[in-house]
């Protein structure tokens, strides 16, 4: 069983992913066009809300920080 490499996206990528979903791109048509984890997809989402950011760092609660 071979365990598949982590892939890495930059900002910009999320970010237009992000604006696909906002334009009105059905999630499920994203995750699959673009090889996409779902989880992933929502996490982009979720942090684009809140921070605007993509940085882990700027995602963490107050708690995190500590």
């Amino acid at each position: 069983m071979s365990k598949q490499q982590r892939r890495t996206f930059t900002p910009e990528f999320k970010q237009q992913m992000v604006q696909l979903y906002k334009n009105g791109k059905p999630r499920s048509a994203i995750v699959e066009e673009y090889d996409l984890t779902a989880s992933a997809l929502d996490r982009w989402i979720k942090q684009s809300k809140t921070t605007g950011s993509f940085k882990e760092k700027d995602n963490r609660s107050p708690e995190e920080n500590e």
